[in-house]
């Protein structure tokens, strides 16, 4: 039964009838667990949802952080929400069990936080943040490190955050100018300023703990000069007890959406008595932070799809209800008028809003899946999964990214103009979602990671397991005659990215890298709309399966409605393709040759 911002049995759906998460719990790591525990869990995710989170995610929105003096003030909840996240468990959700994780599989967690990301993206920032800066300190923190952090972080006593941008220095990570000193005490001072860090200081917490991009004295120029450190805003003294850091939170950005979590302005060192702790060894902090940047991506990715879900259920409960118009075919204004749903248009809208947002979260759960394949396998087969979760990464953060807000925007459509008032929630899902393309890399900035970097990997070892992935569905979806016609589209599909594909890598060759990758964006949307229907026509095998055996009621409606929005995907999306590799087979540099003064007026 569909809640108010998700659909549970859609979320079930995917975790046992396509992914088979029970599967995990064959292997040592997930042998705690069985398909009724993870179930629990997923319930147990909806009641903290729907009594905590949901109820508040407006008034989050209406009532935004304030700096008062040198400490942002943030909505009473926060502080509750934390402490009740840490109490159950869901901070550590993935956390191993010998540092006070649950250990749950990737799946069940991306199940979680879809949920709560739906209930309310602002409030459940503050937890996916803390989890991220956790495991970044588990995986490569010195011992004390872990001593020290982690409990408080994992109870939700102390906020975690990733602090990497500065004023001049953005998605430039190569031009940072925060300092790091070495001192003879196991620490360094640092000095410097970062911009845009989400929950970068509130008064929910006692503590916020950055794992913060620095450079130390004399370290090579670029990138290879990056270190990483924990840099809290207060520190342990030799009492143990928590003082000041030298960290001043000097400002709080107004922002468009997602307001319920502070973004800050951050001044470290301005008393030259600021501590920081390396994490793992010199000069590699961008490879240590990649590992949270990684799952911050897909994780931005699964609160874009969340979003976009609660506003397809927003949307469809007004257009049930919301009386216009008549039938087309009916002219006598002496009839009754239809409900909204009844316009062919409108069920357009509506298509468009559910096969973007569940294409997106199969999208997801495959990474996921990916995810702990990684964990559990050993040896080629763990090297696999790791390059296929690489290769999708970009994918899984841009395609709900750009598509979940254009399926949001077909939502407020759906209202009219009440959808452009805040009486009805459509808006502010639009403005909370249009941080998702820029959020952890711009799509830009993926479009380069896929076609510059992930493509072209170890002699495109990872794009070539990816093709065998997709055959491998074409050929299990060949066994059903239903699925006949979509078989062939997917097929044609995987041959068109093939040519685009290697068109571009001749161009890579032939051209400068600017020509090259002029377009590397219009070529992660066509990778993209061709990941989605993979997974759609996954999907649309399960859902075959089930209608075989002839359900009814409730179940029989999922399953049809399901396979339409199979349908108009295939019919609709997936057929934007071709536009995209038109324009991609011609490399003719228009982007690269405009110069800047031909902009002007």
């Amino acid at each position: 039964m569909a809640s108010k911002f998700i659909s549970e049995r859609n979320l079930k759906f995917l975790l046992h009838e396509v992914f088979d998460v029970a599967s995990l719990t064959q292997y040592d790591y997930y042998k705690e667990y069985d398909g009724k525990m993870l179930d629990m869990v997923l319930k147990a995710a909806m009641e903290l949802a729907e009594g905590l989170l949901w109820p508040i995610c407006q008034e989050m929105d209406k009532n935004p952080p304030e700096l008062v003096g040198d400490q942002i003030k943030v909505h009473s909840s926060v502080k509750k929400i934390l402490e009740e996240c840490g109490t159950g468990g869901w901070i550590g959700d993935d956390i191993p069990f010998e540092w006070g994780g649950q250990q749950l599989p990737q799946m069940i967690t991306m199940g979680s936080r879809f949920i709560f990301y739906a209930a309310n993206y602002s409030a459940a920032a503050y937890t996916g943040l803390t989890t991220g800066a956790a495991r970044l300190i588990l995986n490569f923190g010195k011992e004390d490190l872990k001593k020290t952090y982690l409990p408080k972080m994992l109870s939700g006593k102390w906020q975690g955050t990733m602090a990497l941008t500065e004023p001049e220095a953005g998605s430039s990570l190569a031009d940072i100018t925060t300092m790091a000193e070495p001192t003879d005490h196991g620490y360094y001072k640092i000095k410097g300023q970062k911009i845009f860090i989400s929950a970068g200081d509130h008064d929910g917490v006692e503590n916020v703990v950055h794992l913060m991009l620095a450079k130390i004295q004399g370290a090579p120029a670029g990138v290879k000069g990056i270190s990483l450190f924990v840099v809290p805003k207060k520190r342990m003294d030799e009492k143990g007890q928590l003082v000041f850091n030298d960290v001043v939170t000097s400002g709080v950005f107004h922002k468009l959406g997602y307001r319920g979590c502070p973004i800050t302005q951050l001044s470290m060192g301005d008393s030259d008595t600021c501590r920081g702790y390396l994490v793992g060894e010199p000069h590699q902090g961008l490879l240590l932070m990649f590992q949270m940047m990684n799952e911050a991506r897909i994780g931005v990715g699964a609160g874009a799809a969340a979003i976009a879900s609660a506003a397809y259920y927003a949307a469809l409960e007004y257009t049930k209800t919301r009386l216009q118009g008549r039938r087309l075919s009916t002219k006598d204004p002496a009839l009754p008028q239809v409900p909204l749903i009844e316009h062919p248009d409108v069920k357009r809208m509506l298509l468009f809003q559910r096969s973007v947002t569940e294409g997106a979260l199969s999208l997801l759960m495959q990474s996921a899946k990916y995810a702990d394949l990684t964990i559990v396998l050993t040896g080629e087969e763990k090297e696999k999964n790791e390059l296929l979760l690489d290769l999708l990464t970009p994918i899984a953060k841009s395609y709900p990214s750009e598509m979940g807000l254009l399926s949001i925007s077909q939502g407020v459509q759906c209202l009219g103009g009440s959808g452009y008032c805040d009486d009805y929630p459509l808006e502010q899902y639009y403005r909370d979602a249009r941080i998702h393309p820029i959020h952890e890399g711009t799509t830009g900035i993926q479009g380069l990671d896929l076609l510059g970097r992930k493509v072209i990997m170890k002699g495109g070892k990872a794009y070539k397991l990816y093709l065998e992935e997709v055959r491998k569905t074409i050929c299990q979806a060949e066994e059903f005659k239903e699925l006949e016609s979509y078989v062939q589209k997917l097929k044609q599909s995987i041959e068109m990215l093939q040519q685009v594909t290697a068109y571009l890598m001749d161009v890579q060759k032939n051209e400068t890298p600017e020509v090259f990758l002029a377009d590397a964006t219009l070529y992660l949307e066509f990778f993209g709309i061709i990941s989605v229907a993979w997974q759609w026509l996954l999907q649309a095998m399960a859902v075959v399966k089930a209608l075989r055996n002839n359900p009814a009621g409730a179940e029989a409606n999922f399953y049809n409605g399901k396979f339409f929005a199979f349908r108009f995907f295939f019919e609709y999306e997936l057929p934007k393709i071709q536009g995209l590799a038109s324009r991609l087979m011609h490399s003719d540099g228009l982007t690269v040759e405009i110069t800047p003064d031909l902009f002007s007026d």
